[in-house]
């Protein structure tokens, strides 16, 4: 046997004797990056997505919990009091049939709701209404680019449910650690998107999450924001031979709450099962949870089977019939998916992969570009439309903090600045500066009117400012007099800064070739 092999098997029976050393629950910090093709990657995952509406799932308490104060956007629904009685929201189960329909899934035209029995403090009814064996939408598909390669993902179902409340980890006056409930998120419709184990790398499920995102923003079923936890996903993540058709044991992660934290958990996760494998230990079906400061998985609880919930049918709401006439109106309230918009891009405005990628990434943004594009669909406006959004107003929005589905100037603004452009009654340096100081409600044109930034037509302005430039730059002088025309781009540059960005460049060259050709 060769060394390194020797220092590989070391390091693998090192890792498997920690873990049977440690026991579940304790963290086993797997450092070692070990390279096998003996084992295939499976990934699943579940995301839950609270779903956009104004009241919760079973009340008309207000939906919106983030920015109100612990506890006030609660009745006797949503803190499970006895004797409530919850009442369906329409618009959320509507919803949850659109985003199917955007996944590709068949609509069930009779569904149920179900109790799914678990004790925790930020559940008070000691159940959580959701849907077990009759989800509202089944066997979908999810395509995505990931490494510049189309995936095919299969989608379990999409079914509906109520979030909880939340958690609140305090210190007390005295020291001690407590914990405390708000309720205020308990009871906002939520939708769990189950998908098939049919990814193979951490890289899948990060670029699978970011699809799938885009997709539940564009239809305006959720807003998707991981960072207020409207957007949440778990991961399953197991190891097998590479050519079997069987799964491995299965590890769900917890707690990961970004794209980046997803693709560096199953990283972890797939090396720390890999070398237990290796070393000729085996996986425990589990639950595990991620430590982001640390960059590992580290063990919860033994992972729970759907007869632990018992699931029996709600009894205080009805079922759900879905006719053909239903799904069909519901249908139609499906935009343009970001897929086929970003090909749509790419054959009518002639953009590039990259370029039609972005313009699509948020629905406001491509609908923006559309409409300054429609003010003047002569030939080029599209390509002048796609420079100044991507190099610009990005810059801008940044600069603005502003969030990425609002633009700094509306799309009538800046296609007056373009229809300027285009018909060189600005130039680009004085667009720009235009462009930064465009207010809510004014016009490009008056704008450029008001900042002193139209072309300057006096000649007798444009010469003056030409002859300041040669006296200020005597060697370009000379050497354009001694046949260096090149020279001349020196000269222009000055000039046209001299009158403030305004002269026009084949005005202000036409004087300076005038005054430099004549007699001294």
């Amino acid at each position: 046997m060769e060394a390194g092999s020797a220092t590989v098997i070391m390091v693998q029976f090192a890792i498997f004797a920690r873990s049977l050393e440690t026991g579940r629950g304790v963290e086993i910090d797997v450092t070692e990056t070990i390279a096998s093709t003996r084992f295939e990657t499976v990934i699943g995952l579940e995301v839950h997505a609270q779903v956009l509406t104004k009241s919760k799932m079973y009340c008309s308490c207000s939906a919106e919990y983030a920015s109100a104060e612990p506890n006030t956007h609660v009745c006797h629904v949503c803190m499970g009091l006895p004797g409530a009685l919850p009442v369906i929201n329409r618009e959320a189960i509507e919803l949850c049939v659109l985003t199917g329909l955007a996944l590709d899934c068949t609509i069930a035209p009779f569904s149920k709701l179900d109790r799914k029995n678990y004790v925790y403090p930020d559940l008070p009814k000691g159940y959580q209404v959701s849907q077990y064996d009759l989800p509202l939408c089944q066997n979908g598909t999810l395509v995505f680019e990931s490494n510049g390669e189309p995936v095919t993902a299969g989608i379990t179902r999409v079914h509906i449910e109520e979030d909880t409340g939340r958690l609140l980890h305090r210190t007390a006056s005295d020291g001690s650690d407590i914990s405390l409930v708000d309720l205020n998120r308990s009871g906002v419709p939520l939708m769990e998107i189950v998908g098939e184990p049919d990814l193979r790398s951490p890289e899948h499920a990060r670029d699978y999450l970011i699809a799938l995102r885009q997709i539940l923003r564009y239809i305006g079923a959720s807003t998707g924001n991981m960072e207020e936890g409207a957007f949440r996903c778990d991961a399953n993540v197991s190891l097998r031979e590479a050519g079997s058709t069987e799964f491995g044991a299965k590890v769900e992660i917890k707690n990961m709450n970004s794209f980046r934290a997803v693709e560096r958990a199953l990283r972890y996760e797939v090396e720390r099962q890999q070398g237990v494998l290796e070393a000729g230990g085996t996986i425990e079906q589990e639950t595990r949870g991620w430590v982001d400061a640390r960059g590992v998985t580290v063990g919860q609880r033994t992972k729970e089977a759907a007869h632990d919930y018992r699931y029996f049918p709600e009894p205080d709401l009805p079922p759900l019939a879905l006719g053909a006439d239903i799904v069909e109106r519901i249908a139609a309230r499906l935009p343009e998916l970001p897929a086929a918009r970003r090909a749509r891009f790419v054959e009518a405005f002639g953009l590039g992969e990259p370029e039609a990628a972005i313009l699509t990434g948020e629905r406001e943004t491509a609908d923006y570009f559309e409409s300054v594009c429609e003010s003047a669909p002569a030939e080029g406006r599209s390509r002048l439309a796609a420079n100044w959004i991507l190099n610009d107003l990005f810059g801008l929005q940044r600069e603005r903090g502003l969030p990425p589905d609002r633009m700094p100037v509306s799309a009538d603004q800046l296609a007056g600045l373009l229809d300027m452009l285009e018909a060189d009654q600005i130039s680009a340096r004085a667009a720009k500066e235009l462009l930064a100081q465009l207010g809510p409600g004014e016009t490009a044109i008056d704008k450029a009117r008001s900042l002193n930034l139209l072309p300057l037509d006096d000649d007798d302005a444009i010469r003056t400012a030409a002859l300041e430039t040669i006296e200020a730059f005597p060697a370009a002088a000379d050497d354009y007099r001694n046949g260096k025309k090149a020279a001349i781009g020196r000269l222009l540059g000055e000039t046209i800064k001299r009158t403030g960005g305004r002269a026009r460049p084949d005005a202000a060259r036409a004087i300076l070739e005038e005054l430099l050709n004549s007699p001294s």
